[in-house]
């Protein structure tokens, strides 16, 4: 074989190992669902675009994957800086996120979500009132968030507070909003903020009857809901092991 020949076939077979090794690259990155992903390996952050293609239970399944890799120890890797620039004219996150302000569940960290993603409001117990029910729709029926996270987690300060019936400044109003979810709570053993077993109990409870809330008090939020444009879901997060797991 002749010299140009042999650079010929040399460089078609780089080319052929350079194409293949992109078409594998891409499958790869179109079954991690990166390039659009909530918290995915991808260029800034999310856009109006890519936000729009999720439905509301895409977008459940890849809050789920964010907490795997949260599990794992593996999150994605995020260009926060980029993410800021990116989202400096605009943002287009896909989910609320209502949570507790316990510093052991920070929601971006646990379901691995990078700036622009998510929308999150934090409350002692992640109970709901007019401000955060008036948020809430700021996210979803303004902004286009697809899902409403209520998120509680286990041994939760606010629920035991609760079950004590402790009264101290404004604190007393707030924990009064969890009272309902004492007495909807079934349970046979020891009621007590000592049990914990009980105090998860409750949180779990706590969840559902917020997420109730939510559809009972904003007629806007209730309405997308019913037209598929949005859903309403509760977790529980393990702040021992923690796995979020959705309950609705």
């Amino acid at each position: 074989m002749n010299r140009s020949l042999s650079n010929t076939v040399r460089h078609g077979s780089c080319c052929r190992r350079a194409w293949l090794k992109a078409i594998a690259g891409a499958s790869g990155l179109a079954r991690a669902g990166f390039g659009w992903q909530i918290g995915g390996a991808r260029q800034g952050a999310l856009t109006r675009e890519q936000r729009d293609r999720l439905t509301p239970r895409e977008v459940i399944s890849q809050l789920k994957e964010g907490n795997e890799r949260f599990l794992k120890g593996k999150p994605a890797p995020h260009d926060f800086l980029q993410q800021k620039r990116t989202s400096s004219q605009g943002q287009y996150p896909a989910a609320v996120v209502l949570g507790c302000i316990d510093s052991r569940a920070p929601a971006e960290i646990i379901l691995d979500t990078g700036i622009g993603d998510t929308f999150v409001a934090r409350i002692a117990g992640n109970v709901v009132n007019d401000d955060i029910l008036g948020s809430l729709e700021f996210g979803c029926a303004v902004a286009g968030a697809k899902v409403v996270l209520v998120l509680g987690h286990t041994a939760c300060g606010a629920i035991k507070g609760a079950i004590d019936d402790v009264e101290m400044g404004n604190l007393t109003g707030l924990l009064a909003r969890i009272k309902p979810a004492i007495s909807a709570t079934a349970y046979d053993g020891e009621k007590s903020s000592k049990n914990e077993l009980y105090v998860d109990a409750v949180a779990r409870t706590n969840v559902l009857h917020v997420a109730g809330v939510i559809r009972k008090r904003s007629e806007i939020l209730a309405g997308l809901e019913k037209k598929g444009a949005l859903q309403i879901a509760g977790a529980m997060y393990d702040v021992s092991t923690g796995v979020v797991s959705f309950l609705s």
